[in-house]
């Protein structure tokens, strides 16, 4: 009986520590720059697990949803992007301290050029870039962003990737599909949305998507965005606009 009661004991505790390392819970922390020590604020941080967001006060300190084994993604301008896994330690602690490393940006020349306009305007019009971008609005901002579904063209791109299992877009939305479930969380965390915004590097969405920054612009391109979207949307709208193509994809492929 005493070694059924031991053993009852042990199980009883295994089963707790188990739950405890899988229930999602609240774990803070704080940033600092990891040459000065001193705090960093406004740090964006992204549970890229449970697609949940957060950023660091002024003082460095934040608090996220996690558990044991989630990756973190912070985020930060002038400082380098890193992941940090979440350990049974943090769980344990409730907080840890995470260093950022600046980033050495070297600005590049950049040379301006002015249109050799003739005055002519059936001349000057072929010179000057004309740029065919439709543009429909995203809830939440304030101005516009460009739809490929519907320019010209982008039911064909679509619709020819599903009978092309070579085709990148075929390739990405067909084997990453958890991963573009991802997007409806992103769109319903405030945090996320705010952070995505105000950003233009594609980092976090690549980060969540779980593919190359390289690769976002091809996804738009056989999507039938434009270059000069692909080139000066934000990351909110890229990330509308990658979600609006899958949803079509999906429509497109079951029928």
């Amino acid at each position: 009986m005493r070694y059924f009661a031991v053993f009852f004991f042990l199980l009883l505790t295994t089963i707790v520590i188990g739950q405890n390392s899988t229930t999602a819970q609240k774990i803070s922390g704080k940033i600092v720059n990891d040459d000065t020590t001193l705090p960093v604020g406004n740090v964006n941080i992204v549970n890229l697990n449970k697609v949940k967001g957060s950023v660091s006060d002024e003082n460095g300190l934040f608090e996220i949803e996690a558990t044991v084994n989630d990756t973190l993604h912070f985020s930060s301008i002038g400082f380098q992007t890193i992941r940090v896994r979440v350990t049974n330690d943090w769980i344990k602690n409730g907080t840890s301290q995470i260093r950022l490393t600046e980033k050495a940006i070297a600005l590049e020349e950049v040379s301006i050029q002015s249109y050799r306009l003739t005055g002519y305007l059936e001349v000057d019009s072929k010179l000057i870039p004309i740029r065919e971008n439709f543009r429909y609005s995203i809830s939440g901002l304030a101005h516009g962003y460009e739809a490929g579904e519907y320019s010209p063209g982008a039911f064909g791109n679509v619709l020819g990737s599903i009978f092309n299992p070579a085709d990148m877009l075929y390739n990405f939305f067909g084997k990453k599909p958890r991963e573009l479930e991802k997007i409806k969380k992103m769109k319903k965390d405030k945090n996320i949305r705010n952070l995505l915004e105000s950003k233009y590097d594609r980092e976090t969405i690549a980060a969540l998507l779980g593919i190359d920054k390289s690769e976002i612009n091809e996804i738009l391109a056989r999507c039938n965005y434009s270059e000069s979207f692909a080139q000066t949307a934000n990351d909110l709208q890229i990330m509308d606009a990658i979600s609006g193509c899958y949803e079509e994809y999906k429509i497109l492929s079951k029928k």
